[in-house]
């Protein structure tokens, strides 16, 4: 806790200058929470250590209610603040969300920085309490809740929370993304992840091939469909998958293959589009070499990230004053990137999924950005980007017509949204086009 007390007539001001104190106060905590989820990589939904150090955490840090295994095994939510939506009197509460991740990716554990964004979550969460108990004044009320978040890289753990009713009653939500630049809004897109199974007949390859079906070939057949097809995508789109099987042994025809696609589009309402050209490649794959080919879509579509611009503005203004140094690079701000189950979450609440500089050139999803996620450079970046997500919070507690805005920018992007859903599912309706293919 931030031991800080705050003066009569402290300013908004002052009150970020406190908000930094009492992160800094909390360094080494936070250093460590960082470095134990680094050091034990666990996939989606299987993030069991990890999910005890958090637990841990907030345990440990005095007022905070900690519900273990909250909605999933692996996820958690920590409160501080009046229970509820609001008093015992009835006054209204602003309830203000913090989230963690914490998955790694397989073989070269966190390439993605989660465990970074899990002290970023950690942080500002505890952060804002210390400012609000130097505050001290109970007018303000303000709940803090931070949200442990599992399985992003697969699966959407967010969105089964979300589904859960995990984000019911939360205001805005924070939370920020390690990158090679800071930058308060990249374009994430949207992605659905399709597993593409080929169904065929084994035979000796050698002795009487043509008693054979191979699955391998339609898996081939459908990669090159695929490779072709991009010529006839948007710019935008992305299209890109591996073939996880194809066979046991070279004398026996394969008679099942397995490959997974993801498929990208910058906004959602695209998705259906590129789905079905991707479905008539698998298809035609099975038609040409005679193989059944079942497709297995999963579970959830990621959305994209709704904007809020007053909450961009808030934090490159925060960020400005701390020494952020934000791109100005279009390519940069401008192309679509990754996907992240936080778009899905922006579609109910209100909330900002800024990116970060970790202090290395490293690419995601490498091995030089594990080393990069796990190293002491990292923590002045990722803290700092704690203390502009905090101080972006304070701007909103204490200046509700920034609050407004917010609100305000959140429901005319929704309904941009919506609009446009409904347009592309008109037109989608009217030019319909059914393709025949084989049997699922």
């Amino acid at each position: 806790m931030c031991s800080a007390d705050r003066e009569a007539g402290t300013s908004l001001q002052q009150l970020k200058r406190l908000a930094g104190s009492c992160i800094d106060a909390a360094r080494d905590r936070l250093c460590a929470l960082s470095r134990d989820i680094w050091s034990c990589p666990e996939l989606a939904y299987e993030e069991k250590k990890s999910h005890d150090i958090l637990v841990r955490f907030f345990q440990e840090e005095k007022g905070w209610s900690v519900e273990p295994h909250y909605k999933l095994d692996t996820a958690f939510r920590a409160t501080w603040g009046p229970s509820g939506g609001g008093g015992e009197d009835g006054e209204s509460c602003l309830n203000i969300g913090f989230l963690c991740e914490y998955d790694a990716l397989p073989e070269i554990g966190h390439a993605c920085g989660h465990n970074l964004i899990a002290e970023v979550g950690a942080a500002a969460a505890i952060g804002l309490k210390g400012v609000l108990e130097s505050v001290g004044d109970p007018s303000v009320r303000v709940k803090v809740t931070a949200i442990g978040t599992p399985a992003e890289e697969d699966g959407g753990g967010k969105i089964d929370l979300m589904e859960a009713g995990a984000f019911e009653g939360l205001d805005v939500v924070f939370m920020a993304h390690p990158s090679q630049e800071d930058a308060a809004y990249l374009p994430d897109m949207a992605d659905h992840d399709v597993t593409v199974k080929f169904y065929g007949k084994p035979s000796h390859a050698a002795a009487y091939p043509w008693q054979g079906v191979n699955a391998l070939d339609a898996a081939v057949l459908a990669y090159n469909n695929l490779s072709v097809l991009r010529q006839q995508l948007k710019p935008d789109w992305r299209l890109h998958g591996i073939i996880k099987h194809g066979g046991v042994k070279p004398n026996i025809i394969p008679a099942y293959s397995e490959m997974v696609f993801y498929l990208r589009t910058p906004k959602r309402w695209d998705l259906p589009v590129l789905r079905e050209k991707a479905e008539r490649c698998f298809r035609s794959a099975a038609c040409a070499t005679g193989c059944q080919v079942e497709l297995q879509y999963a579970a959830h579509e990621y959305h994209n990230v709704l904007p809020i611009k007053t909450l961009h503005r808030l934090y490159e203004e925060n960020g400005k004053l701390l020494g952020i140094e934000f791109t100005t690079d279009e390519e940069v701000l401008t192309t679509s990137s990754g996907s992240t189950d936080f778009g899905n979450v922006s579609q109910v609440v209100p909330g900002i999924h800024p990116y970060f500089y970790i202090g290395s050139e490293a690419l995601n999803h490498t091995e030089e950005y594990t080393a990069a996620a796990g190293s002491e450079k990292a923590q002045f970046y990722t803290l700092r980007t704690a203390k502009a997500l905090l101080m972006t919070a304070l701007d909103l507690i204490f200046s509700p017509e920034l609050l407004k805005q917010v609100k305000e920018d959140f429901a005319l992007a929704k309904r941009s949204e919506e609009r446009q859903l409904r347009r592309r599912e008109q037109g989608r309706e009217s030019n319909s086009v059914h393709c025949s293919g084989a049997s699922q």
